[in-house]
């Protein structure tokens, strides 16, 4: 019975995506044929550049370190289990401007690690496998994209081993490392006196699948930490080290890895006192433990409202089931779920029957009514893939990688190929309604400032005015840690002329509405976003 079984699943995927909700809108291109890496990890920096990184442990690269007054740089590691000396790379550096790739050196394994922006916009990594457990290193951006590289940190180290972790910053810009495996804690960075701090609740949600790993974390707006683990989830109190508050269970199975949900924190807006988290998709629980790579994925979401003093998850069906899917806050509020895979899990060789389809969810619509199918694209993305939203609206795309080494092997070939979707609000006939920055703060402070940021508009058809702030997280492994949009409050959009208008929002009011350091500043008229200007809010 197993083939027709199998069968049937295959034709019900195909019929969604047929029956259900009518693929529409969003476009794919590819902006680099060959990368040379496979980008496990990806960030945006202030410079309108892109790090990516792959795991330094995985043998030769496509893509080689360079050659420096005729010497060719190869690192040297005694420890590495594949190559004693690796004259290729394992990070890069995609220029978005001429989407040229830079190789950069990476000393120490990065394999599923974790990282976070500080507030001087400096990238901060950490841990990894093997000699890149108790790692710092840090990537400073440069406005001269040939001269930055990463900097491996001698004097400092992780208390323990951080192997599938997650980082968050915090409002005071310092950092939190939550998990990994068999690191059931959390610490900081700065390292802080006494080192990690034992978290229970993440060995107490374990199971026999390792469901605990790349905690979902989300910073609320009254400063505590929503952080979710296989199924359950807490409200805590980082400061005292103790769980204010146990919130109910989500229906449905495991979401974090090895079953590779994801998560966001939906746009804090208004008065900043409301947080809703949504989580959606995942491997059923048995798929990673048996290798059932025929296993249909999860299809639904759990929607919460982390802040309400009671409470309790929505759940609501996707169009389409999806492990390993990227979900990504767009300018407007809205999020795309991207990549994954409609069977199995996270792992090598472990899923099957790639969600080519996008899919837009958009929250502010009645439930039964939030989701809408995209163009789908024709490259297959599953595990160890990146999405990332990019200045100009568009979402990255890169990485894909099921095997233990680069291999050329059908159906997944390692994935070298990096593109970019553009949603519906960048197509054409909604140019007339983007509006361009033409003048804006180069930085925000706490407080009751207003500032003004000044737009253009190709057409005098304006309303609804946006000025949104958008983080710069760090994408691995289906989940962005640190994403973030805030809604500013606007007093008033006033017209200076024709085509000309001068919009005036409030200051952020505090640290933890939006943490220290970049961020996107996107102004969106009637839903359309323009390119976005970088700025720094303290």
């Amino acid at each position: 019975m197993a083939a027709p079984i199998f069968f049937c699943l295959q034709f019900l995927c195909f019929a969604l995506t047929i029956i259900g909700t009518r693929a529409q809108g969003g476009t794919w291109e590819v902006i680099v044929q060959n990368a040379g890496i496979a980008a496990m990890h990806a960030a945006v920096t202030r410079y309108n550049t892109v790090v990516l990184l792959d795991r330094t442990d995985i043998g030769a690269s496509n893509l080689s370190l360079p050659v420096v007054n005729g010497v060719q740089q190869c690192r040297n590691d005694s420890e590495d289990l594949t190559l004693k000396t690796d004259c290729s790379a394992h990070s890069a550096l995609l220029d978005l401007k001429t989407n040229k790739i830079r190789p950069l050196t990476i000393q120490t394994d990065t394999w599923c690690s974790s990282g976070q922006f500080l507030p001087n916009g400096t990238l901060l990594q950490t841990g990894g496998f093997n000699d890149g457990n108790t790692k710092f290193r840090t990537f400073t951006p440069c406005k001269d994209t040939s001269s930055c590289d990463w900097v491996e940190l001698q004097n400092i180290s992780l208390s323990q081993g951080r192997w599938y972790a997650t980082n968050q910053i915090l409002p005071d810009g310092s950092i939190i490392i939550i998990g990994g495996i068999n690191a059931n804690s959390v610490e900081y960075y700065p390292p802080r006196i006494g080192g990690a701090v034992n978290f229970s609740f993440l060995s107490n949600v374990s199971d026999n699948e390792g469901d605990n790993l790349y905690p979902f974390v989300h910073l609320l707006p009254n400063g505590n930490l929503f952080i979710f683990a296989d199924k359950q989830s807490v409200l805590y109190d980082y400061v005292n080290n103790v769980i204010i508050k146990n919130l109910p269970l989500i229906g449905g199975g495991p979401r974090n890895y090895p079953s590779a949900g994801s998560s966001v924190m939906l746009a804090l807006e208004g008065n900043y006192s409301t947080a809703t988290i949504v989580i959606c998709g995942g491997a059923q629980y048995d798929a990673y433990n048996d290798r059932k790579v025929t296993i249909p994925a999860q299809g639904n979401c759990g929607r919460i409202v982390a802040t309400d003093p009671n409470p309790a998850w929505e759940m609501e069906d996707m169009p389409l089931v999806r492990n390993m899917g990227d979900m990504v806050m767009l300018p407007t509020g809205d999020v795309t779920i991207i990549n994954g895979a409609q069977e199995g899990s996270q792992g090598f060789g472990l899923a099957n029957n790639p969600c080519l389809n996008p899919v837009l969810y958009q929250p502010d619509e009645p439930a039964g009514s939030r989701f809408t199918i995209l163009n789908p694209t024709t490259i297959p993305r599953v595990y160890h893939s990146t999405a990332n939203l990019l200045p100009d609206g568009r979402i990255l795309l890169a990485g894909s990688n099921t095997h233990a080494v680069y291999t050329w092997v059908q159906p997944f070939p390692t994935e070298l190929r990096i593109e970019a979707f553009s949603p519906d609000y960048l197509s054409a006939n909604k140019s007339n309604l983007r509006p361009v920055i033409a003048k804006a703060p180069k930085s925000v402070q706490y407080g009751s400032t207003l500032y003004n940021v000044y737009v253009t508009v190709p057409s005098n058809t304006t309303g609804n005015w946006e000025v949104n702030f958008a983080s710069a997280p760090y994408t691995t492994h289906s989940y962005s840690q640190g994403q973030r949009l805030v809604k500013m409050n606007i007093a008033r959009p006033v017209s200076e002329s024709i085509g000309k208008y001068r919009i005036v929002f409030q200051a952020l009011p505090s640290a933890e509405v939006a943490p220290p350091g970049y961020y996107m500043m996107f102004v969106v008229n009637q839903g359309v976003p323009s390119l976005a200007v970088w700025v720094h809010v303290s």
